[in-house]
């Protein structure tokens, strides 16, 4: 299986547990010039853009490791474009969650870290 397949695999299941844990699922792979969110959602009153990512095993330091500062701004640099398009103010709650996945099979477990990081400053677009 190639790298999108094994990404699309883990998103699919993502959003089930996601949606199985309360969350309303409104968009998946967003994309613009910037990069990429996989999971934009809906938690009461926040939008939640959720970064997935999967690891076979924790070896090269796990799944959450890779959310690494550098992938945190681009992130948060893609959520100021969906908000600004989507028409979300200043005053509209949201946070930025990471979903580990981590395993195979049997061994598969998800890791959720709800406000995993703050908004991490750049060229702020609102």
């Amino acid at each position: 299986m190639n790298k999108r397949n094994t990404g699309n695999k883990y998103e699919d299941m993502s959003c089930e547990y996601l949606e199985d844990n309360g969350l309303e699922i409104i968009e998946r792979n967003f994309k613009c010039k910037i990069g990429e969110i996989d999971i934009i959602a809906r938690d009461d009153k926040y939008t939640v853009f959720v970064e997935v990512k999967y690891r076979g095993s924790d070896q090269y330091g796990g799944a959450l490791r890779a959310v690494d500062h550098r992938k945190q701004k681009k992130i948060c640099k893609v959520s100021d474009y969906y908000r600004i398009i989507h028409k979300l103010d200043e005053y509209t709650p949201f946070r930025y969650d990471v979903l580990a996945v981590e395993g195979e099979g049997e061994l598969l477990k998800f890791k959720w870290i709800k406000n995993a990081f703050d908004y991490t400053s750049g060229r702020r677009y609102i």
